[in-house]
C-alpha cells in the first residue's frame, strides 16, 4: 500500500494527517510536509537512524547534512553554542521566513546530522502547517522534498512521485508560496576566538528567498557578498 497523501485544506484530513506525522517522527520515519519555500521531507533531528533515512530517501551522503527547521528563537538557543547581536537581528528581521543560519551547534547536543564540522544550519519556516508540527514534535531534519539532482518538490504530489513509500506520509498543502528555497548564511565566524586580524564575516552560501540588499539592510559591513554563491536544496 502507498504511502498517505493528506489534504491540508480539508480540516478532517489535516486531523488525521498532522496525528499520522506525529506518529512516523516518533518511530524515527520520514514526513513530507509544505513549507513557505519549498515541500520538505522531514525527520527527527535527535534520531541518527531517522537522519540517516532522510539522506537515503533523497540519494545524498553525509557530507551533505541536513538542515534543522525550529518552531521558534527559543529552539534555536537550545540547539546553538551562542546568537551573536547581528543573528539576533536577522532573526528578528526575517523568522518566520526564507533564511537559513549556519552557526556552531551546542556542543553538549547528542546527535548525528553528518559531517557537519560542528555546526547546524537552522531555520524557522513562515508555514502554519510546519510550525504546528515542529511545536508538537520539537526540531525536525528537514531537506527538500526530492531527489538529489532534481528540481525540489512545489506540490505534494511531485514529493510523492519522487520519494515515494521511502516517506511515510505526506501533507499537501497545495503549491508551494514561493518554490524558493531559502538563503543561507553561515554566521560562524562571528562566535568564538578568530586569528590576528581575521575580521569576522557573514558569507551567503546560497541566495535564494531573501536577498542580498535586504541583508545588506541588516548586516551592513559584515555581509561579504558572493561571487558565486555555492548552489543546493533544503526547505
Amino acid at each position: 500500500m502507498s504511502s498517505p497523501l493528506f489534504d491540508c485544506g480539508d480540516q478532517a484530513q489535516v486531523l488525521t494527517g498532522m496525528r499520522q506525522a506525529r506518529q512516523a517522527i516518533a518511530r524515527g520515519q520520514l514526513v513530507v510536509l509544505p513549507t513557505d519555500t519549498v515541500y520538505g521531507v522531514a525527520a527527527d533531528a535527535f534520531s541518527a537512524t531517522a537522519v540517516q533515512r532522510l539522506l537515503d530517501a533523497k540519494g545524498r551522503g553525509r557530507q551533505q547534512p541536513p538542515p534543522v527547521l525550529v518552531s521558534g528563537v527559543d529552539a534555536l538557543r537550545a540547539l546553538v553554542e551562542e546568537v551573536p547581536e547581528p543573528v539576533e537581528s536577522l532573526v528578528e528581521r526575517f523568522w518566520p521566513g526564507g533564511l537559513t543560519i549556519v552557526l556552531p551547534a551546542q556542543p553538549s547536543l547528542t546527535w548525528d546530522l553528518g559531517e557537519t564540522r560542528g555546526t547546524v544550519a537552522v531555520r524557522m519556516p513562515d508555514h502554519r502547517i510546519a510550525l504546528e508540527l515542529l511545536r508538537e514534535t520539537g526540531p525536525l531534519a528537514v531537506s527538500s522534498a526530492n531527489l538529489t539532482g532534481r528540481p525540489a518538490a512545489v506540490v505534494g504530489d511531485d514529493a510523492r512521485a519522487m520519494l515515494g513509500d521511502s516517506v511515510a506520509v505526506y501533507l499537501d498543502d497545495g503549491p508551494s508560496r514561493t518554490g524558493v528555497a531559502s538563503t543561507i548564511l553561515d554566521a560562524t565566524s562571528l562566535v568564538g576566538p578568530r586569528p590576528d586580524g581575521d575580521e569576522p564575516r557573514v558569507r551567503v552560501l546560497r541566495e535564494g528567498a531573501i536577498s542580498l540588499d535586504e541583508l545588506a539592510e541588516v548586516l551592513g559591513d559584515l555581509l561579504e557578498r558572493p561571487a558565486d554563491p555555492r548552489e543546493g536544496a533544503s526547505a
